[in-house]
This record gives C-alpha cells, structure tokens and sequence, in this order.
C-alpha cells in the first residue's frame, strides 16, 4: 500500500484548484482524482447491465421475506 502524499495533493488542490481549505477536507478521493483529470468517472449504466443487477438483487412481492 502506498503512503498518500497530502502536500502534493493539498498544493493541487488549493493552488491548482483554487479550492478553500474547508473544501478540499469535505472532497472524497474519487471526487478529487476527477477534478485533477485522472478519471473520467463511471460510464452510464446499460441495459444489460441493469439485467445483471435485477438478476442479481430481484424485487420481491410484497409479503416475501418483509415481515409483512
């Protein structure tokens, strides 16, 4: 596992970015990355990929294992 290098990240961020202290802290990591340009997030979700996930998490009626 690799150490994080926070004055790198904290120099990008607020110089780079122009970002307040306050609001470089409340960013995630992922949320970060992206505004430095190193992801271009997810990709919209296909139907196909929607099937694999109704199949994988399929709705249940109404009374089927809900206590109701």
């Amino acid at each position: 596992m690799s150490r994080i290098d926070w004055p790198v990240l904290m120099r990008a961020g607020m110089q780079g970015l122009r970002l307040r202290p306050e609001e470089f802290w409340r960013l995630t990591p992922a949320e970060l990355a992206l505004m430095l340009g190193q992801g271009y997030g997810r990709r919209p979700m296909t139907r196909a990929g929607l099937a694999a996930l109704l199949a994988r998490w399929p709705d249940r009626k109404k009374d089927q294992d809900d206590g109701g």
